[in-house]
C-alpha cells in the first residue's frame, strides 16, 4: 500500500519595506535627531542653559515621531486626523444636502466629498461598446471601470486555482509596465438579491396555456428563491495620469484609453476574471446611486429589465442627504461603517484566505471589499528591494538571541523578494478598504461583531476608519479614488516620516 501526500500550495512573503532611520524614527526623524545634537553642541559653546533649552525643545518636537500606533502612525498623524475632523465638524462640512430644495447650484444630486469635482465622459472602445471615463479634475486623473463575471472556485481543481493565482500575479506585475497608470482597484460588492432579475426572466416566459400546477410552482420559485440568494458584482478600476491632458482634446484622451483596454481585458480572462467589459457612464452612475441609497436597488434592476436603461446621469447619482459622524456615515436609506487594512496576514496563506470576507453575510444590506493596488515602476522596485535587503542584513548582524532568529528570517524573505524582482517579477503596494452598509445606526454594533468574526477567519488586521468614514466610503466605490493621490503631503515625504 502507498500513501499519497496531497500538498496545498500556499502564498505569502509580502513585506512592508523597512524605513530608513534609527529605531522607530523615520528618515525625517533621524535627520532631526542628528541636526538637534549639532544645534545643542553649538549652543553649549555659548551657555549651558541655552543648550538645555535647545535639548528640551528638540525632545518635545522629535519625541512624537518615535511614538507609533500598531499600524505605524506617529503622534503627529493622529493629531492631524483629530484636528481635521474637528475643523470639518465646526464648519459643518460633515453634513451634505443636495437636490432642487438645497443651496447647491444647479439643483442636481451631485455626489459629495471627494466626488464633488469629478466629471463624466463617455467614449467607445474598439468593439464599439460605450465606456465611461471619470475625470478627477483636481488631480487630472482619468478612471476606467471594468465589470467582471469571475469564475467561481466551487468544484474547481486545485491545479486550476493555482493557474488562476499565477496569472493574476502576472496581470498585477504588468500594471507596473502600463504607461501612466497611477493605481488600480478590485471591488467585490455583495448584497441580498431583490429577485427582480429572476422575475423578469421567468414570469414573461410562462405560457398562458401552462397547467395551473406548473404555473404555481414557477411563481413560488420566483417568490421564494431571492430569500436564500445573493447578488455579487465585481469591478476593476484603472486610474491613469495622462501627461499633457490639458492640451489634449477630449476625443484624443478617450481614444488613447480605449486602445489600452483590450490587452488588460485579455489578461483578466486568463486569471479567472471571466468576461470583462467596460461599464458605460450610465452603469457607473447606477452603481454609485445604489451605494448611496440601497433601497433603490430593486427599482434600478427593474427599470433595466423593462427598458434596457435607466437614463441616470452622473450628476444625479449622489445622495439627497448625508451625515458623517466619528464612527459612521449616514446616507439616504443606509448607514455605513468602513475599515482599513493595517497588517496583512503573517506567514503563508492559501488561495481561499479572503473567501469568508467576500461571501455574502446575512443581515448586511450591502458589503464592499476594495483591494487597492499601487504599481511601482521597475527602476524604483529594484531600488526598494535592494535597500530592504541591506536593512534586513544590518538588523540580523546587530542583534542577538531570539530577536536575531526573527531577523534572520527577515533576511531570507528579503533575499527571496530581491531574487524574484531580478527575475522579472513586479512590485506592487496594496491595501484594503471594507465597507458594510446596514439599514440603521442601531444595526452598527451587530456589523462590528460580524466584521470581527470575518477578520478572524482571514487573519487580517484592520482598524475602523473613524473620523474619516466619508472618505473611506468613497475609496471603496468603483470610481477610482486613490488614497495616496488625495493627500496634501507628497507620498515620498510621508514615507520618510
Amino acid at each position: 500500500m502507498s500513501t499519497e501526500v496531497i500538498k496545498t500550495r500556499t502564498y505569502g512573503n509580502w513585506r512592508r519595506p523597512r524605513k530608513a532611520g534609527l529605531g522607530s524614527f523615520g528618515l525625517v526623524g533621524t535627520v532631526g535627531v542628528f541636526g538637534g545634537l549639532v544645534v545643542v553642541l553649538l549652543a553649549s559653546l555659548f551657555s549651558l542653559s541655552a543648550a538645555v533649552v535647545m535639548a528640551v525643545a528638540g525632545t518635545l518636537v522629535l519625541a512624537p515621531l518615535a511614538v507609533r500606533t500598531p499600524d505605524g502612525r506617529n503622534v503627529y498623524n493622529v493629531l492631524a486626523l483629530r484636528i481635521g475632523w474637528s475643523r470639518r465638524r465646526a464648519k459643518r462640512q460633515n453634513l451634505y444636502v443636495s437636490g432642487p430644495l438645497s443651496a447647491r447650484p444647479g439643483g442636481r444630486f451631485r455626489p459629495p466629498g471627494m466626488l464633488s469635482r469629478v466629471t463624466m465622459m463617455e467614449g467607445r472602445d474598439p468593439y464599439d461598446r460605450r465606456f465611461g471615463v471619470l475625470h478627477h479634475r483636481y488631480r487630472n486623473l482619468f478612471t476606467v471601470v471594468l465589470g467582471c463575471e469571475p469564475d467561481g472556485g466551487s468544484l474547481v481543481d486545485p491545479e486550476q486555482v493555482d493557474v488562476w493565482v499565477a496569472l493574476w500575479g502576472d496581470w498585477l506585475s504588468r500594471l507596473a509596465h502600463e504607461p501612466d497608470l497611477r493605481g488600480a482597484a478590485v471591488i467585490v460588492e455583495t448584497a441580498p438579491d431583490p429577485g427582480t432579475r429572476l422575475a423578469s426572466e421567468v414570469l414573461p416566459r410562462i405560457s398562458a396555456e401552462a397547467p395551473p400546477v406548473a404555473r404555481a410552482v414557477m411563481e413560488e420559485i420566483v417568490d421564494q428563491y431571492p430569500n436564500a440568494s445573493s447578488e455579487m458584482n465585481t469591478y476593476i478600476t484603472l486610474t491613469y495620469g495622462m501627461p499633457g491632458a490639458a492640451k489634449r482634446g477630449k476625443e484624443e484622451i478617450l481614444t488613447d484609453l480605449a486602445l489600452r483596454l483590450q490587452g488588460l481585458n485579455s489578461g483578466l480572462v486568463g486569471a479567472g476574471g471571466g468576461t470583462a467589459a467596460p461599464l458605460s457612464a450610465e452603469r457607473i452612475a447606477e452603481v454609485v446611486r445604489v451605494a448611496y441609497d440601497p433601497a433603490v436597488a430593486a427599482d434600478v434592476l427593474d427599470l433595466r429589465a423593462r427598458y434596457g436603461a435607466t437614463g441616470l446621469e452622473w450628476l444625479d447619482s449622489g445622495p439627497a442627504a448625508a451625515r458623517e459622524t466619528v464612527t459612521t456615515y449616514q446616507h439616504d436609506s443606509g448607514v455605513s461603517r468602513s475599515w482599513l487594512l493595517t497588517l496583512a496576514p503573517r506567514g503563508t496563506v492559501r488561495s481561499s484566505v479572503l473567501r469568508s470576507l467576500l461571501d455574502p453575510v446575512p443581515g448586511i444590506r450591502r458589503k464592499r471589499v476594495a483591494l487597492l493596488y499601487r504599481p511601482i515602476d521597475p527602476a524604483t522596485s529594484a531600488r526598494i528591494v535592494e535597500a530592504d535587503r541591506r536593512s534586513a542584513q544590518f538588523m540580523a548582524n546587530s542583534t542577538r538571541g531570539l530577536v536575531r532568529a526573527r531577523a534572520v528570517s527577515e533576511v531570507a524573505a528579503a533575499e527571496q523578494t530581491a531574487a524574484e524582482e531580478a527575475a522579472g517579477a513586479g512590485l506592487v503596494e496594496f491595501s484594503m478598504v471594507v465597507t458594510v452598509t446596514v439599514d440603521s445606526a442601531a444595526d452598527i454594533p451587530d456589523a462590528n461583531v460580524t466584521m470581527r468574526n470575518l477578520l478572524g477567519a482571514t487573519r487580517l488586521s484592520m482598524r475602523a476608519a473613524d473620523r474619516m468614514q466619508a472618505a473611506a466610503f468613497s475609496c471603496a466605490l468603483p470610481v477610482g479614488i486613490l488614497p495616496w493621490e488625495q493627500t496634501m503631503i507628497p507620498h515620498e515625504l510621508q514615507e520618510a516620516l
